[in-house]
């Protein structure tokens, strides 16, 4: 099969160059798509789309011949007869390929309006769940069926370009030296091709990146150090800083023993968070929507504490559990969620387990997703996912989980056997239904399933619905405090680099028989509701949480910690320091809706504050590494 490294060989540098091109126009017509798409979608002015469309395409010359040098060690390895008869079998996978990872990351931009990015590196880990949604979501035969078709049609096409490619003869030497030099080269470049990040509009610099590119990034940068790529103070200034704007308290992301206990209430209330699947605060009522999607929280927010300037640490599901249960900062990279074997985190659970109450994490799907299950069950938690619920409770279900209102009759369930027990119980409760492919049980809303994202909305808020009424009926609703926050916004697209818009989420606190109704309008952050839960409770002691309590927060010292996955932002007023990979710092001031960033001088203050933060939580961690245990 593989020929004596001597005499005359095919023509490699010129099968290279048309493989190249053909992966070249693939990539060309694959930006093209992507910017009419965030025309028509992202409301985005096709004139400003431009210039990140043609340095996109003079990116794509070396990543095109990167995807297409090895069609050179093909024709350099094997024998005329094995290149005969490989060369169009093996040019209809590749092209095939091209055309399949083209449509991928269409699906991809659709969703999450980037390029590939660590959440589609996290996707191929997590296969079944992915691809279940895929095949419940898309027509994924007919789109295969398409892709083979033209892949068929494009070989034909290209059939005579590639025989002329392929024909000829040089000598061995020459071209393997000419090869192997150039594949060094163009691999070198691809390699040092950062992210551009020219242009403010988040749209422009996506569209200006190629997927194959940014999901090599994504996958070898999986993990960022906090010290090693974004500005630092010394360690001693950011732990005061870090202290004074947490309240003076003695912050831990190790969990200790209580030993300061402010007060100890007689009568100790229940607690149950419901973290909602993308839920928006644009979907409610009271924040603008006018379609009728949520009249059940809208109620709810009403009758209880609506926090109206709420803001999720992250774009995942995991940044949502991170920053509800532990309270931290978001660091850069991976949720703390995804890191292996971490214990004795300073959590809600925790804290609330130390004074008497038994602690769970309830998830209406498969809790190894994401690490969800492991996560919750090192830090006390007893747990429930979807392999847990009662036998025959459960009636409908997709890929991701089941219905919510089954996940809340289980939910339910453990509720009254917890409270048979006389002791106060901690509920952590993670919904799943507001998720492609937004499917759910028929003739519970009047919008028949699957009912895309309107449905999913409004089914979830069905369900919560549900729930609270029969909660109504219990002997413990009374003592019992619920809260209900979103994980994260439906959609993390924006014209920013952190767009503020998209991580405005409800949170609401609802207890009528133990809290007035109210609306708090402070700028506060999800890590803030495990100090406000404990202050509530009457239990603020020891509690070295990083958040603050936000019912004692004055309204214009409020502020919100925002993330993506290598950016991290501080959200203070109506500036939004962000710092970046390279120890970079840019501000930008946001419009009063949170769509529009104007660059703006950096305030020295605002970046200190921005560094203790994150580079504080960073230490924390490293501490909890030699206190706690984490790998």
């Amino acid at each position: 099969m593989v020929m004596s490294f001597s005499g005359l060989r095919g023509n490699a540098l010129r099968i290279w160059g048309f493989a190249a091109l053909v992966a070249l126009a693939v990539f060309l017509v694959t930006r093209i798509v992507l910017l009419w798409h965030s025309v028509l979608f992202g409301e985005q002015s096709p004139t400003a789309l431009i210039g990140p469309l043609t340095l996109g395409t003079l990116r794509d010359l070396p990543l095109a011949a990167v995807v297409a040098s090895p069609w050179a060690l093909f024709e350099l390895l094997f024998s005329a007869r094995w290149r005969a008869c490989l060369r169009r079998p093996l040019f209809a996978a590749y092209v095939f390929t091209l055309l399949f990872v083209a449509v991928s990351e269409g699906v991809f931009w659709d969703e999450f309006s980037v390029r590939f990015n660590f959440i589609a590196v996290d996707y191929l880990v997590f296969t079944t769940e992915v691809i279940g949604n895929i095949r419940e979501s898309y027509p994924v035969g007919k789109i295969v069926s398409a892709l083979l078709v033209l892949t068929g049609l494009a070989v034909w096409v290209l059939r005579r370009p590639l025989a002329a490619a392929a024909s000829g003869t040089a000598p061995f030497r020459s071209q393997a030296a000419w090869s192997l030099g150039l594949i060094v080269i163009v691999w070198g470049i691809a390699y040092k091709m950062a992210a551009p990040e020219l242009w403010p509009n988040s749209y422009a610099n996506e569209l200006a990146d190629n997927g194959w590119r940014s999901f090599l990034w994504a996958a070898r940068q999986n993990k960022l150090d906090y010290r090693h790529f974004y500005a630092t103070r010394p360690d001693a200034e950011v732990m005061a800083e870090l202290q004074r704007l947490s309240g003076g308290s003695r912050i831990s992301a190790t969990h200790q023993p209580v030993r300061n206990i402010v007060h100890q209430p007689a009568k100790k209330p229940n607690v149950v968070i419901v973290m909602m699947e993308s839920m928006s605060a644009e979907y409610m009522e009271a924040f603008g929507n006018t379609e009728g999607l949520t009249p059940n929280l809208d109620s709810l927010a009403k009758e209880g504490i609506l926090f109206s300037r709420m803001y999720a640490a992250g774009t995942r599901t995991v940044r949502g559990l991170e920053a509800g249960s532990a309270g931290l900062p978001p660091l850069p990279g991976k949720s703390l969620v995804r890191w292996p074997d971490v214990t004795n985190l300073n959590t809600l659970g925790a804290s609330l387990a130390a004074r008497g109450w038994s602690p769970h994490f309830v998830y209406g799907g498969y809790g190894m997703f994401d690490n969800m299950n492991g996560y919750f069950g090192a830090q006390g938690y007893q747990v429930t996912d979807r392999t847990g619920f009662r036998e025959g409770l459960v009636r409908f279900e997709n890929i991701w989980g089941v219905a919510d209102e089954h996940l809340f009759d289980q939910a339910l369930i453990e509720l009254d056997r917890d409270a048979a027990t006389g002791k106060p119980f901690f509920y952590h409760i993670m919904t799943t239904s507001n998720h492609r492919p937004f499917t759910y049980p028929d003739g519970r809303i009047d919008i028949p399933s699957p009912g895309k994202r309107a449905g999913g909305v409004k089914y979830a808020d069905y369900a919560i619905g549900c729930f609270i009424e029969m909660a109504k009926d219990k002997p413990w609703f009374d003592n019992t405090i619920f809260v209900f926050v979103a994980d994260h916004c439906a959609s993390s697209a924006g014209k920013t680099k952190i767009p503020v818009d998209r991580y405005h989420i409800p949170a609401i606190v609802y207890a009528p028989k133990m809290i007035s109704a109210q609306r708090v309008d402070t700028l506060a952050s999800q890590i803030d509701l495990a100090p406000t839960l404990l202050a509530m409770l009457g239990l603020e002691g020891d509690d070295r949480f990083v958040g603050r309590d936000i019912l004692g927060t004055p309204p214009g010292q409020g502020r919100a910690l925002l993330s993506t996955y290598q950016n991290v932002g501080y959200l203070k007023g109506d500036l939004l320091p962000v710092l970046e990979p390279k120890r970079r710092i840019e501000t930008f001031r946001m419009s009063a809706d949170g769509r529009e960033a104007r660059p703006v001088a950096t305030d020295p203050q605002l970046a200190d504050e921005a560094i203790a933060y994150f580079q504080g939580a960073a230490m924390l961690m490293e501490r909890h590494g030699r206190n706690g245990s984490h790998g």
